[in-house]
Formats: C-alpha cells, structure tokens, sequence
C-alpha cells in the first residue's frame, strides 16, 4: 500500500491534510473525488481503505487575489459566504466541478494589520533575546519598522511566512555586520535600535 492509504488504514480517525492542493496533479484530484464520493480509495495492493472516519483538509491559494481585493477594508469585511460566492469563478479554472461539489469552501480572511504586528513582536522577541545572551546589549524596535515589515509582507500567497525573509533577509544581516565589526575593534555595543524611514530599515548603535 501507499503511505497515505497505510497510514489511514492503522489510524482510521485521522485529519488527512492535502496544502496548496492546486499544484497536485489532476489525477491527485480525480483520486480523492473516488474518496470525496465513496469514502474510500484503493491502495496499491488493491485492498479497499476505509475514509469515511477521516476529516480531511484541502488548502489552496486560488482566489487569493479576489478575498485580497474584497477584503481591502479591514473594518468593512464581506462575510464568508460571500467570498465563498466570489471565488467560485476562480475554483472552478482550477479544479472539476464535481470535486467542488463534494467539499465546502471556506474563505479566510487576510491577516490584519494587528495580527501581523503580534507574529513581528514575537519574531523580534526571539532576536531581541539571542541579542541579550550574546552580547549583552539591547534591541529595541520602532512601530515604524513594524508597519514597513508588514508593508513587504502585502502579499496574499505568502503572507505571514514572508516576516521570516524580511527579518534574515533585511534585520540580521545589518544588526550582525555590525556586531562583527564592533567585536573585531574590541569594543561592545550598549544598545541597537531597529527603526525604518523611507521605505528603508535603519539603525541607531550605542557603544558601551
């Protein structure tokens, strides 16, 4: 049998997660439309594998753009069921109509700005304390750094998950430059403060 067919067949009561379902071949659609209509799928032995006790959880980006446009206003959001409606157009480029039928769609909003603000908080936390244990300086942080992360984060696709390539990608390797360069002369920094001015990170070191 296969991994997923084995794995259901000693765990019956299992959630059986399927992410970014759109990038799965249109086989993979027609096998769990089998599963979706009969509760069950064959393995590669033949035997029949029981799924009807199994919650089953596909994700997708489609429609991402359209609950993007839609949900522009975060104190004025359409309902679930109308971004459901929006979107039907955009599933159904995607994926047959009669795998649609046997499943329910259900939208999710974009993060908004205080949730991302809470994951960027939680980030530099972790930043803010190797800071601390190594070097014994501290970070501080600007809210208008906070807004310019959640600016390059904008993107509907990867929202939140893009926090990570801001933060390695534009904080650490300024904050460690100057760490190393500081540590190379001898000397040791009091503080560093994280802000961001013109769309650009910027950053203010104390020396002790």
């Amino acid at each position: 049998g296969g991994v997923l067919t084995e794995a259901v067949r000693r765990r019956p009561y299992s959630v059986v997660l399927l992410d970014e379902i759109e990038k799965a071949h249109r086989d993979v659609h027609e096998i769990f439309f089998q599963v979706f209509d009969k509760g069950q799928m064959e393995d590669g032995s033949g035997r029949l594998i029981n799924f009807r006790n199994t919650v089953i959880i596909l994700t997708t980006n489609v429609g991402d753009e359209t609950i993007m446009e839609l949900s522009a206003d975060e104190n004025n959001l359409p309902d679930t069921r109308t971004l459901a409606n929006a979107i039907k157009d955009d599933m159904m480029k995607v994926f047959p109509a009669a795998l649609l039928g046997r499943i329910t769609i259900v939208p999710y909003y974009p993060l908004g700005k205080a949730a991302t603000n809470r994951i960027i908080d939680l980030k530099l936390n972790k930043i803010r304390k190797r800071v601390m244990e190594g070097y014994h300086a501290e970070l501080t942080c600007t809210q208008a750094l906070r807004d310019e992360s959640i600016r390059r984060c904008d993107n509907a696709a990867s929202g939140a998950r893009l926090i990570d390539a801001v933060i390695s990608n534009d904080l650490l390797p300024d904050i460690s430059e100057k760490f190393l360069e500081v540590t190379m002369e001898g000397k040791e920094l009091a503080s560093v403060k994280a802000d961001a001015a013109d769309g650009k990170f910027v950053f203010e070191f104390t020396e002790k």
